[in-house]
């Protein structure tokens, strides 16, 4: 249990470091957002390579961070049968969810989305708008985002193990969000 639970912190570890690139790419968009509204506004100058690296940021940021929601446990959940359970049972449920659900469906698409990135990548596919940019470093990061959740519900998976098998204190903080 000892190297798992090594494994687990690499594995979280990696998807912390990786939550500060998404959230720089937040700042990033946001100013490249406003100074092509700038330049647009101000200059008549634009084009859709700006619009698109936006688009591109976005969905970097939302790959590179479910990983970390799920580390920080603030993923979706169904609230109202999931906060009424034991410590316990809430651990049970994480596990059956995970091993049922989370991994079956990332792995899948992980393995599903990386031809779409390969078959860009070797086509060197380009977006068919004025000024667009090529399209394969934006496709990368569906496979490596499924990639990411996988390692990531697999570290949770044994944190789950071993809070079950009182290898680890059972911390299961879980902020129901405000109405």
């Amino acid at each position: 249990m000892k190297a798992l639970l090594a494994l687990s912190r690499l594995i979280d570890a990696m998807n912390e470091r990786l939550s500060y690139v998404a959230n720089w790419l937040v700042l990033l968009s946001c100013l490249i957002s406003a100074g092509n509204a700038f330049s647009r506004y101000a200059f008549s100058l634009s084009s859709n390579a700006w619009l698109e690296i936006q688009w591109y940021m976005f969905a970097a940021m939302v790959m590179l961070g479910t990983s970390y929601t799920l580390k920080r446990n603030e993923h979706v959940r169904v609230d109202i049968i999931f906060s009424n359970l034991s410590t316990r049972r809430q651990i049970g449920v994480d596990i059956f969810g995970a091993v049922l659900f989370l991994l079956p469906a990332t792995l899948i698409m992980a393995y599903l989305s990386w031809p779409i990135f390969h078959n860009s990548w070797a086509e060197n596919e380009v977006s068919t708008n004025a000024g667009g940019l090529i399209r394969w470093p934006v496709k990368i990061f569906i496979p490596l985002g499924f990639a990411l959740l996988s390692l990531q519900g697999i570290s949770e998976l044994i944190k789950r193990i071993a809070m079950l098998t009182g290898h680890m204190e059972a911390k299961l903080h879980y902020e129901r969000p405000l109405q």
